[in-house]
């Protein structure tokens, strides 16, 4: 297997900077995925480890060796688009086969493979198939097929999933996951969906605006992200300033208890973050708890969603599905002191 390494890696279009000072490592049999918003530069990423694109500055390296000099078609890196690409006038298996082919080698053995890899991507019997007599997301899975029967050193997906349905997004993902680990191919996934990141990869490089953000295994974007812009991507948009002083937080609101075992963030101003769902509705003590006043109240089936104004911020609260708050009121909100997370004070809250 592969180890990809990116090394400053930058990409400039014209004045433009698409990718900036990208540094990371994939490991070997290792998924990450890339994730952020549209145009932040995950899909360039992906084309100068291609070579596609060649970087304006940086490098990347398989193996800890510079590949910029050696051609696409060498790198043994393979990537899978979110169009299928099928050819239409091939049959499944000479679509499946086609790089086997383009290899020179025998037809034999060409076709016990495809059989091989249509059994894995769990359409065998197929081999006679037109893409036109496919489904979105069987002609997905044959795109996927035609790049790993190459046995390439990395697999690159390029948001494979995001012309298919809900149910067939998630039967591709528990595919590409199962495949991945039985493989044991280092693999690289564009997406801009939080879940789906969190689903597939073992772990996530968060993107903005050309910069990586934060590198880390999905838990830590929920319960330890970096900034306050890396929590409101992850849908934690719970945020109140305060000023850290040992194993408190003085807010406007009160002095909050923090867990310091927990909490890197030194003493100074700060963000306070706690989670929607970690929020307690019903106070076991009197401590940590704060005042909000209820915007909105959603009933979401398992649990009901609330819109509050905290200190002139909206956060969002998970409570019990039965609970009745009624617009307008204040409610207490108890703070559980493990689940507080800090963050640095970045800028004005909105």
């Amino acid at each position: 297997m592969t180890v990809v390494t990116l090394n400053n890696l930058t990409r400039r279009f014209d004045n433009v900077i698409a990718v900036n000072n990208l540094n990371l490592e994939v490991n070997d049999g290792e998924l990450v995925a890339f994730l952020g918003p549209s145009g932040c530069g995950k899909t360039t990423t992906l084309r100068m480890i291609t070579g596609l694109l060649l970087p304006s500055d940086g490098d990347v390296l398989f193996d800890g060796v510079s590949i910029l000099t050696v051609p696409t078609e060498k790198r043994g890196a393979v990537m899978v688009f979110q169009k299928h690409l099928l050819f239409p006038t091939m049959s499944v298996a000479q679509n499946v086969g086609f790089g086997l082919k383009m290899q020179g080698l025998p037809q034999k053995e060409i076709n016990m493979r495809v059989s091989e890899m249509l059994e894995l991507i769990r359409l065998p019997g197929f081999e006679t198939r037109r893409p036109h007599e496919l489904s979105g997301g069987q002609q997905q899975r044959i795109a996927l097929a035609r790049a790993l029967i190459v046995r390439p050193k990395v697999l690159l997906l390029d948001e494979p999933l995001a012309n298919l349905d809900a149910n067939l997004r998630l039967e591709m993902r528990e595919l590409i996951r199962s495949l991945q680990h039985e493989l044991e191919i280092t693999s690289i996934f564009v997406t801009h969906d939080q879940e789906e990141a969190v689903m597939l990869a073992d772990r996530i490089a968060l993107m903005f605006d050309g910069e990586l953000q934060q590198f880390a295994e999905p838990n830590a974007f929920y319960e330890r992200p970096s900034t306050a812009q890396v929590a409101n991507f992850f849908r934690n948009a719970n945020l109140l300033k305060g000023k850290r002083v040992g194993n408190q937080v003085e807010t406007a609101l009160g002095t909050l208890t923090i867990d310091t075992d927990r909490v890197v963030q030194p003493d100074g101003e700060v963000l306070l973050t706690v989670r929607p769902e970690e929020i307690n509705l019903i106070p076991d003590s009197a401590e940590n708890i704060i005042y909000g006043e209820v915007l909105t109240q959603v009933y979401m089936g398992t649990y009901s969603q609330m819109q509050l104004e905290v200190d002139g911020n909206q956060w969002l609260v998970h409570g019990p599905a039965n609970f009745d708050a009624q617009v307008g009121n204040k409610i207490p909100l108890q703070l559980p002191e493990p689940r507080i997370w800090l963050l640095p004070l970045e800028r004005k809250l909105k």
